[in-house]
């Protein structure tokens, strides 16, 4: 028996887009189950992962079911202790958790104004003074991972890992609302937008799954970054 990792839509599921980041970039074999969020309550869609009431959930190869994003990323470290998931440096190795740990439960204001929508581009969306307020903290985390980890490449604390997937969609947020952010910042959301495990998953979303009326937006848009424009 493998792992099984339980997503929702592909396209606006950042939750469930953080641990199969994980499963994709390093290669940890896996089958996975999507939902649909349109298609009702996710206990009623996948009772088999009670006691985890939502997406994402995985199924550990004894059959032992966990919910919730970092812990099923501390789940595949010390399963996987070959594998980067975390900095092998003490210093770098507490900052990555600490960032990790200040995503799950901060950034209310950004979650709330700017779901992330991988179909979409936006180009006149103003900002609220609450979410400008949060990319400026942002920034400063950022900054103060590379700034005290020093990595060689253009991830936060060294090698890709966990915090990474933390923050992608943040960088998918910048880059489909066109946040206004510091160049240090941009770099770092570019990264995301080249990396392959985000592209593998950006388009699945694209072919796989409907768009859903809850996420539209009265806005302008245009391409996606990168995107060829449209004919």
């Amino acid at each position: 028996m493998t792992y099984t990792l339980f997503l929702g839509d592909r396209t606006y599921s950042t939750w469930s887009m953080r641990p199969w980041l994980l499963f994709d970039r390093f290669k940890i074999p896996h089958d996975v189950r999507t939902i649909c969020f349109d298609d009702g309550l996710v206990p009623e869609l996948l009772p088999e992962i009670a006691p985890a009431k939502t997406v994402p959930a995985l199924r550990l190869p004894d059959g032992t079911v966990i919910g919730e994003t970092l812990a099923i990323a501390e789940e595949l470290a010390s399963r996987h202790p070959d594998l980067p998931l975390w900095p092998v440096a003490p210093h770098a190795r507490a900052t990555a958790r600490a960032l990790s740990a200040e995503m799950a439960t901060g950034f209310m204001a950004l979650r709330g104004a700017c779901p992330m929508n991988l179909r979409k581009c936006y180009t006149d969306f103003a900002a609220p003074e609450a979410v400008t307020a949060e990319l400026r903290r942002i920034e400063t985390l950022w900054d103060h991972a590379r700034d005290t980890c020093a990595p060689e490449g253009p991830w936060l604390c060294g090698a890709y890992g966990i915090v990474d997937a933390m923050y992608a969609p943040v960088a998918a947020r910048i880059a489909g609302y066109q946040l206004n952010v510091s160049p240090s910042a941009q770099a770092y959301v570019d990264a995301h937008l080249a990396e392959p495990s985000f592209r593998r998953w950006r388009a699945l979303a694209l072919t796989h799954g409907p768009e859903l009326a809850r996420y539209r937006m009265d806005l302008k848009s245009t391409h996606w970054p990168g995107d060829a424009p449209a004919a």
